[in-house]
């Protein structure tokens, strides 16, 4: 019996002893992955479906399974980006006199490109640069180094940088995370049954990192406490640089704060070109949660409001955005509702909105509270405009941003349209000396923040 056959058998059984509701949220999308060894491994679409199957439906499965094959079988499940199609060989040590035959892939994610990636003010330089890569590896910013928190969109970057080189040309691209490059390279240093060292395995791993022309290498700061791998890192590195050969490297902070990592790691770092990427500013998190039920065909209609408030509450990185509608859409399907409003997206959020970054406190509401009473617009402020009926509440907004909020320069420079932060470092020292100095623009900076506490 097939495997989609099995699970089609499985997902009857299942769709008996369960609501409609339950098997059409948590079932219907699963896939039976392999079936061997006891174990049998179920693909779901998303990590929620991992959590939920695991902790309530776990022994559901195993009883379809074992009422259908005779069979107790262990259950593993995966997302489906976590199944990676182009398989390499088997890696581990062979037979003597058996020689391992290097097979490439390129490891990359086939829906990670350019085109489905939302570009803001917060990472459009570290998008230009991945497209300048793409289109002349090796030649333009070699290496590029993409730097910043988890979850803004580094790793999105790089494979969309190797799917676009291996759709417009026959080069060689590999992405590997730092732990896979560490996992191979300690594989040279088993010994075999004459506790001789595997010089066979030695040879595959240079042919598999020597020989690229495009090496991806995610989250390179886990190199820091592995100082053989940083040394053999360091000479790969030199190898594929002097052939002119493309380095794409990501890290969660620049090459300077990797205090671990040797020196002269860190200076070929900066050889290229060293970008940082931001948390989204309020524009993108809107475009981005757009794009996210574009994406996913949702059928409901999300009005704007919803929208606003997820972006203006969900500040932190991209993965808790796609969370919140994965979750707002399990919710309305669950408890049945036909339409999707504020309140009802208020209640199912509650539990996931950051205490921090609440309505009351972010900078979209000392926006509003300052665009309100100098009768202007949240656009106004975020405008290039540069009339003093503009500019002066401008100021004051960052200002307040600044001071009640604790946000950073470069923060407040995002959501204010893109503005440098030693601009908004000259507002906030022109509002205080204001402040200081005249009593009514003292008056109504407080008014403002009355408004806003």
């Amino acid at each position: 019996m097939n495997n989609d056959l099995l699970w089609s058998k499985v997902l009857n059984k299942i769709q008996t002893e369960v609501n409609s509701i339950v098997f059409k949220t948590w079932f219907k999308e699963t896939k039976l992955y392999t079936i061997e060894n006891n174990i049998a491994t179920i693909i779901v679409p998303m990590e929620i479906h991992r959590k939920r199957l695991l902790d309530t439906y776990k022994d559901l499965i195993t009883g379809a399974l074992l009422e259908i094959t005779n069979v107790i079988y262990d259950i593993n499940i995966l997302l489906e980006d976590e199944i990676i199609i182009n398989k390499e060989v088997d890696i581990s040590i062979p037979k003597k006199e058996e020689t391992i035959t290097f097979k490439h892939a390129s490891n990359l994610i086939k829906s990670y490109n350019f085109e489905n990636f939302v570009v803001g003010n917060s990472n459009k330089l570290a998008h230009a640069s991945a497209l300048a890569v793409a289109e002349a590896p090796g030649q333009t910013y070699n290496p590029l180094f993409l730097y910043g928190s988890s979850g803004l969109g580094k790793t999105h970057l790089m494979h969309a940088i190797g799917n676009y080189i291996e759709e417009n040309s026959n080069k060689k691209v590999l992405y590997v995370s730092s732990q896979q490059f560490i996992d191979d390279f300690s594989k040279i240093s088993r010994r075999d049954d004459n506790n001789k060292t595997n010089y066979d395995y030695a040879d595959y791993f240079k042919n598999k990192y020597r020989s690229l022309d495009v090496l991806i290498i995610d989250d390179i700061q886990f190199l820091a406490t592995k100082p053989k791998t940083q040394e053999e890192f360091f000479h790969t590195f030199n190898i594929l640089y002097n052939d002119n050969k493309q380095i794409i490297i990501s890290s969660d902070r620049s090459p300077n704060d990797l205090k671990l990592l040797e020196e002269r790691l860190k200076t070929r770092f900066c050889w290229g070109l060293t970008v940082d990427i931001y948390p989204p500013e309020f524009e993108l998190r809107k475009n981005i949660l757009k794009k996210k039920i574009q994406g996913a065909n949702i059928h409901q209609k999300i009005p704007d409001d919803v929208i606003e408030y997820i972006a203006s509450n969900m500040t932190s990185d991209v993965r808790n955005l796609e969370g919140a509608i994965n979750r707002l859409m399990a919710y309305s399907l669950m408890m049945g509702y036909n339409e999707i409003n504020l309140p009802m997206a208020v209640d199912a959020l509650k539990d996931t909105i950051n205490k921090g970054t609440s309505e009351k406190t972010n900078i979209l509401k000392v926006q509003k509270a300052v665009a309100d009473y100098f009768q202007i617009s949240v656009d106004d402020l975020k405008s290039k405009k540069r009339s003093a009926s503009i500019a002066f509440p401008r100021q004051i907004a960052m200002y307040l941003s600044r001071t009640i909020l604790n946000e950073s320069f470069e923060r407040i420079g995002l959501e204010f349209g893109g503005k440098d932060h030693s601009t908004v470092m000259h507002s906030c020292d022109k509002i205080k000396g204001e402040i200081n100095n005249n009593m009514e623009i003292k008056n109504s900076v407080e008014k403002i923040k009355e408004s806003i506490l």
